[in-house]
């Protein structure tokens, strides 16, 4: 019944396209890294929130739908994994065959057309990737992953045959082409879950491969579901391929991710071909959501059909958001139906990260981890040292130093002002622990010289700006641009940073200026570090296999790959302690500049860690208040 109406419908709209142009309007709606915030609450402080969260977005998501006579809704990826409801469903309590994710079960009653897979969709492992996707309520799309034989992983293309209302009234059949792709990163980033499993290729070069394909089968409309930023600069396997993608010839409409940015916005007004007015760039319709819901992706299409062909005549993209900054209050309700689909998972979530691991003697937080040595960090490394080592005795590498590298993964930026780390003292609990480190990374180690940490450290010196000394107003210290994930601190060594001298590797950590030289005082026992020392570095996965492009990180040089997670290695340190006074060892500073202040962004609650040479300043529009240093 159901392909005698479609026919019908069609050959309908044939006859009617002969005499006259047809308008269809065609709203697209995206959601993207949603990394399992079904809901709006913060497992972290545990307390509900309106900043985010599925359940809020689908708020937006059905005004959108009702306000539109024809829409799709997709997902762009990066959703099983990301706080700890994820962790809950694929380790605590793993999903049973056939039982629906969380976050699907929150879909489902959205009905979304299609989705895509991020790179964090491999976080947790290819079999449990592939029976979440076995029950998934939406099919899933990727073109660029494949299996060892060189075919397709995922179903690399599908065309939804959408039945569509026109200006006129008349229905018709719109022929929508939808595709995926996620970041060839995930090789490096996921190498033990991926390596010799499934290879990936080039973004733009698997669009177009697969774009044609589409074509040939009569398709109207092509939407990329592209889990990928947005960039100026490509070149082939790029992360952010956003922009080269609205170069494919074919593609339409490009619902980009992955950077937790949203566009259109003022971040993007440098990027060449850029109409931030419209939406688009290089005269393609582009959205990017945001992260955890917090927005809702829109683009209005606006097609029209003439002698049998449809084109798109023009595009709006927009955002609505679930939560005003400014006046910090939510903008809708949460949506009860996706509530309740997650109501059983969350309340088990909610058991689990409220247990017990250890007595905290003194409050934790991160708000100035990027300008000085931070429990919050230190606690970690201290964590890592201890696993290794004791992973390493018995081993030819038992005589050699273990330092530990920990990066300050709440520290605001791009994530918001909440997002930081807050443990009041008292009692350590599991949900701290996922505060304290937010990824399912696992414990690995590397063996570098004292020449190779230095170059670690310069790497991570990109968090920092330049300083001109000169300069008497305040300059703003850190490069909101650098992800605070790789701003690596290395214990088990004493150094300085000085920023008044350019950073030696750009962005991307290629080398920009090879005699440029941040690090000073690199000292190992108190004595200037050996060049050719060896050292072992406990990390993680993510690092030692590459991750963040750092000088001497290929994965090559690693020792041990422990089964643990490094949360799990950090609660059994904590436990074995009983209690724990969290306290920094000071094993790194900013080089003083006389006569200078730097500008520090950080949330208000800030103002009582303050270090004894900050003054509070004034708070911007998005919420993060600016805190002074002068020495």
């Amino acid at each position: 019944m159901r392909q005698l109406t479609l026919a019908a419908l069609a050959l309908t709209a044939g006859l009617a396209g002969l005499a006259n142009a047809q308008t269809v309007n065609l709203r697209v709606l995206e959601t993207t890294d949603l990394h399992t915030a079904a809901l709006g609450y913060d497992y972290y402080q545990d307390k509900p929130t309106g900043e985010y969260g599925l359940a809020n977005t689908a708020t937006l998501i059905r005004a959108a739908k009702a306000e539109a006579a024809n829409s799709l809704l997709f997902d762009n990826g990066d959703l099983i994994q990301g706080n700890p409801l994820g962790d809950y469903a694929a380790r605590v309590k793993p999903l049973t065959p056939g039982q629906m994710h969380p976050m699907h079960a929150a879909m489902k009653p959205l009905r979304y057309d299609a989705a895509t897979v991020g790179n964090h969709e491999f976080n947790y492992g290819l079999p449990f990737l592939n029976q979440v996707l076995a029950s998934a309520p939406m099919p899933y799309v990727n073109a660029n992953v494949f299996k060892t034989d060189g075919s397709y992983y995922f179903t690399p293309y599908i065309i939804l045959n959408k039945i569509v209302k026109a200006t006129d009234g008349h229905m018709y059949v719109l022929k929508v082409g939808v595709t995926g792709f996620a970041p060839p990163q995930i090789m490096q980033w996921d190498k033990g879950n991926l390596d010799g499993k499934v290879t990936t290729t080039d973004i733009v070069e698997a669009a177009q491969k697969v774009v044609p394909q589409m074509q040939a089968e009569g398709v109207d409309v092509i939407v990329a579901l592209a889990h990928t930023g947005i960039d100026a600069a490509y070149q082939t396997g790029a992360e952010n391929a956003g922009a080269e993608l609205s170069n494919v010839p074919g593609i339409n409409v490009i619902l980009t991710g992955h950077q937790h940015l949203e566009f259109p916005s003022a971040a993007f007004k440098n990027i060449p071909g850029v109409d931030l007015a419209k939406g688009t760039i290089n005269g393609k319709a582009v959205v990017m959501a945001g992260y955890w819901g917090n927005d809702l992706g829109l683009i209005d299409l606006t097609i029209n059909r003439l002698d049998g062909k449809w084109t798109v005549a023009g595009s709006q993209s927009s955002l609505r958001n679930v939560w005003d900054k400014a006046a910090k209050k939510a903008l809708v309700n949460p949506d009860a139906t996706v509530s309740n689909a997650v109501n059983a998972l969350h309340e088990g979530t909610l058991l689990y990260v409220r247990g017990r691991v250890a007595d905290l003697a003194a409050p934790i937080n991160s708000y100035f981890a990027l300008v000085q040595d931070d429990p919050s960090v230190q606690l970690v490394a201290n964590a890592q040292i201890a696993y290794v080592s004791a992973a390493l005795k018995g081993t030819k590498y038992e005589g050699l130093t273990v330092l530990s590298a920990a990066a300050p993964f709440k520290a605001g930026g791009r994530n918001g002002v909440s997002y930081y780390t807050d443990i009041p003292a008292g009692t350590i609990a599991i949900k701290n622990v996922a505060d304290l480190y937010v990824y399912p990374n696992t414990v690995q180690a590397v063996v570098v010289s004292g020449a190779q940490v230095k170059e670690w450290l310069e790497r991570a010196a990109g968090q920092f700006n330049q300083i001109d000394p000169s300069k008497k107003e305040a300059q703003p210290l850190i490069n909101e641009a650098f992800p605070t994930y790789n701003f690596d601190v290395i214990d088990g060594v004493t150094y300085q940073v000085d920023v008044t001298q350019p950073n030696k590797y750009g962005l991307d950590g290629k080398l920009a200026n090879a005699g440029a030289e941040r690090i000073k005082n690199l000292s190992f026992g108190g004595k200037p570090i050996d060049p050719q020392a060896q050292f072992v570095v406990a990390t993680n996965n993510y690092r030692a296999s590459g991750g963040g492009s750092f000088p001497g990180l290929d994965g090559k040089n690693i020792i041990l790959k422990a089964p643990d997670e490094t949360r799990q290695a950090i609660i059994g340190y904590l436990s074995a302690q009983g209690s724990v006074n969290p306290t920094a060892d000071g094993n790194w500073s900013l080089v003083p500049i006389p006569g200078a202040t730097v500008a520090v962004f950080s949330s208000p609650n800030a103002q009582k860690f303050m270090p004894k040479n900050a003054k509070m300043g004034a708070t911007r529009p998005d919420g993060f208040t600016e805190f002074d240093l002068n020495w």
